[in-house]
């Protein structure tokens, strides 16, 4: 038996060509839109069974909040989000405003076919693994990574920052140095003193921590930004403050 359905999506090609293969296999759909805002009202309005909900960014705060709406207003509308390869904290997101369902929208017309059909069954309509993380992260939920990297950015000086990314581009101490217009000596201490405030105890991991927190992403900055602050390799170099 076909299940009444929507189909809303960011890319109306994708949402109509989805919309048709479904139509194809014997199911009602009642539209095919690019999400705006008035999306959930019109869910709401025509009360489908399923609702196909598109997403490019399914960790974006507030991404979900149409299907918060709803499942307030319409609590027997099943809700299964297409969105790309997920993230446990998107997956979180969607289950916790409500959501049914999480399909990749790579997936094929048969995979979105039996989460439709779960999600009006009121099953979870979701691979077990992606499941399992979802509860993992709502149970033990981890700080937001431009949170996290926010902090941390705080804590280093604009000299640090500059080491920490030279850091994480491979750069040894030698290469930093040169980069930089300073001795080893000197860069070997911002070196460690980046290490100490992140709490690392090595290059690698300096570089793993800033680029799983965002920290790499706001810590871009042109050269320019540290003109007045340049220290030349020439002449006696004094001992790093204690």
């Amino acid at each position: 038996m076909g299940v009444r359905l929507m189909v809303v999506d960011d890319h109306r090609l994708l949402a109509e060509a989805l919309a048709s293969a479904l139509k194809l296999r014997g199911h009602r759909v009642l539209a095919a839109a690019a999400p705006a805002a008035g999306a959930a009202e019109l869910v709401i309005s025509r009360a489908p069974e399923v609702c196909l909900l598109g997403t490019a960014t399914p960790a974006e705060p507030g991404m979900f909040d149409p299907v918060v709406k709803i499942k307030r207003e319409r609590p027997q509308v099943a809700v299964v989000v297409l969105g790309p390869v997920p993230s446990p904290r998107g997956i979180a997101a969607a289950f916790a405003s409500g959501a049914s369902g999480y399909v990749r929208h790579d997936e094929r017309i048969e995979g979105v076919e039996r989460a439709i059909m779960k999600a009006r069954a009121g099953e979870a309509a979701v691979a077990p693994q992606l499941l399992q993380g979802a509860f993992s992260e709502l149970l033990n939920p981890a700080a937001q990574p431009d949170d996290e990297g926010q902090r941390l950015l705080q804590m280093l000086t604009p000299r640090e920052v500059e080491v920490l990314v030279r850091v994480a581009d491979g750069e040894d101490t030698r290469l930093i140095a040169a980069g930089m217009g300073i001795a080893p000596s000197t860069a070997r201490t911002h070196v460690q003193r980046v290490l100490m405030k992140l709490g690392v105890g090595s290059r690698l991991e300096a570089a793993a921590l800033a680029a799983r927190t965002g920290l790499l992403d706001r810590a871009e900055r042109p050269v320019a930004a540290y003109a007045n602050d340049v220290e030349t390799p020439t002449g006696p170099e004094s001992p790093p403050a204690q």
